[in-house]
This record gives C-alpha cells, sequence and structure tokens, in this order.
C-alpha cells in the first residue's frame, strides 16, 4: 500500500496503489485505473489543504506533503528515471512543461548528456495559458494549430498582443493559439532544437502545442504521470 504524488503549482498527478483512501475521497479526480493502481489529477490547493502524508513526492508544491520516512525526489531527477523506465531510445531528449516550469533532459548511448530547467519566465509555461483561456472564456479543445505566432520573448508581452489584437476585432482562438505556437517555438529552441521531443507534463493534453511543435520536430507523449511514476 504506497501513494506518491509530483506535487506541480496547480495540479498534483498521484498514484494510489492498493488503498482506498483517495478512491474514497476524490474518486471524481481518477482519470484511469490500471490494475491495482489509480491515477489522479487533482488540484494542488485541495491537496494542501487535506494535510495528507504521501509516502513518495516530488515537484514544487511538495513541502509538507510526506511521512515522517517518506522519499523526496528532486524533479529533474524524477523526470530523467521515471521516462527512462518507458522509453525504448537510449538516446533521447525529454522535455517537460507544467503551469511554472519548462525542464528537459538529454541521454546519449543511456548516459546523461545535457539538461536544463527554466523557473522563471511565463513565456515558456502554462499558467499563462490557462489565465489567457479563463480571461477569453475558451476552451482548450476549441483551440487549433495556427501557422502565424506571436514572438513571446516575455509572457506580459505576449498577453498584450493577445488583447491589442483582440480589442481589434481577431478572434480570441486565434490570438491564444498563436501565443501557444510562440510557446511551442521557444520550448524547441530551450532545449537546443532537437530532431525528436519526448514531451510530458499537462502541454500533452494541448493539442493546438503538440501541433505546433509538430512543425519544427517529432513529437511523442510521455503523459502528465512520467515525474511520480519515477517512484515505481
Amino acid at each position: 500500500m504506497a501513494i506518491y504524488i509530483d506535487a506541480g503549482t496547480t495540479w498534483s498527478k498521484i498514484i494510489e496503489i492498493d488503498d482506498e483512501i483517495f478512491n474514497k475521497n476524490f474518486s471524481k479526480y481518477i482519470v484511469k485505473s490500471d490494475d491495482n493502481k489509480n491515477y489522479y489529477i487533482i488540484p494542488s490547493n485541495i491537496i494542501k489543504k487535506t494535510k495528507f502524508k504521501f509516502d513518495a513526492a516530488t515537484g514544487h508544491m511538495e513541502s509538507g506533503l510526506l511521512k515522517e520516512q517518506g522519499q523526496k525526489e528532486n524533479e529533474i531527477i524524477a523526470l530523467a528515471n521515471g521516462a527512462k523506465k518507458i522509453i525504448p531510445d537510449k538516446s533521447a531528449l525529454i522535455f517537460d512543461l507544467g503551469s511554472r516550469d519548462a525542464k528537459w533532459i538529454k541521454f546519449e548511448n543511456d548516459q546523461f548528456k545535457d539538461l536544463d530547467w527554466n523557473t522563471s519566465c511565463a513565456s515558456s509555461t502554462g499558467a499563462t495559458v490557462e489565465m489567457l483561456l479563463k480571461f477569453y472564456d475558451v476552451g482548450i479543445d476549441d483551440l487549433s494549430f495556427c501557422e502565424d505566432k506571436y514572438t513571446v520573448n516575455c509572457g506580459i508581452f505576449g498577453l498584450e498582443k493577445i488583447m491589442d489584437d483582440v480589442a481589434k476585432g481577431e478572434n480570441p482562438k486565434l490570438c491564444i493559439s498563436k501565443f501557444i505556437h510562440g510557446i511551442a517555438y521557444n520550448s524547441w529552441n530551450f532545449s537546443k532544437k532537437p530532431e525528436k521531443i519526448y514531451l510530458s507534463g499537462g502541454f500533452c493534453d494541448n493539442k493546438c502545442f503538440v501541433q505546433s511543435l509538430q512543425k519544427y520536430c517529432e513529437v511523442n507523449l510521455l503523459g502528465r504521470f512520467i515525474l511520480v511514476e519515477s517512484f515505481l
């Protein structure tokens, strides 16, 4: 019996093994079940309020969530270990893009080669996109790939461009799609323009982002549980 968590800024990804604690209280957050495991995506602020303690934890919001003898793991190490469990390639670049940060790690011949981690710029993260969707009342599935893109060197300036264009009469869906294309282009550049990316994190569920990134490289989706799956 064990429960593991990747506690992100906005969403926490949880795997429950042979237990019913979360199943009893948070069944509406189950996204899939696999044999003796339940997978959950739960708002992190809800997890903090429960004061539940986990057997293992990673993520920006993991502070205070561990049992006394629980295992804490650095996010980039969790990303590497989780990805290596399922990626067949000996040489690969794994890119994780979530609400708060962007990080990637590269392996060559099954050995660590390079990495980078951006925790300070909103132009590379998902929080800005979530705010835009709420502000303009747009669903993520309403967006589609747009050949044009905004040059998103700064999240604040990106917002300014969107608001200016919407004020001029342009469709908010189109503007957000152009912004997401800009994030995808930034992601490819940030990871040093690889030919193939294994993508992890919430942007795996953003088809507009995935299609935009595919303009520049091959994209393989790992889903949102790679970091927490490193504990399995």
